[in-house]
């Protein structure tokens, strides 16, 4: 099953597609609550490359890295990528009059229902919109 999220960022297209592939930013939003962080992101942008953000409890509970490989980038457009379980994510970047509309698809995973996934992801997404809107020059 394929879940989709999507959200509508008050940036320039350049603005948000650098903070989505720019380690020093990803670390900065790459988590679902408050209670994580990102303590670190390797991202190698090209077909076939590789990226690997590190996910943790503040805490030190529990930690994990979320990494794939990259099968698709189209600058400032689209990025598609395989996860390490064989889940394809599929990110497309559209300027609009309001702004940047950025819709993430993702193949659901079976351990957590998708109501629980689509809501871990979306998270993620609204820390990215806010990044992004407090951030901007």
């Amino acid at each position: 099953m394929l879940i989709s999220i999507e959200t509508l960022i008050n940036a320039s297209l350049e603005q948000v597609w650098s903070a989505w592939t720019t380690p020093s930013d990803i670390v900065n939003w790459n988590f679902a609550s408050d209670d994580w962080i990102c303590p670190k992101a390797d991202i190698e942008l090209v077909v076939g490359g590789k990226f690997n953000y590190r996910m943790e409890a503040k805490d030190g509970s529990f930690g994990f890295d979320f990494e794939g490989r990259f099968t698709c980038v189209k600058p400032h457009q689209q990025i598609e990528y395989v996860l390490g379980d064989d889940r394809k994510v599929f990110i497309t970047f559209t300027q609009t009059d309001q702004g940047v509309k950025l819709v993430e698809a993702f193949e659901a995973e079976n351990e957590n229902s998708n109501e629980r996934q689509r809501h871990g992801w979306l998270s993620i997404l609204n820390n990215f919109k806010q990044h992004v809107e407090q951030t901007r020059v």
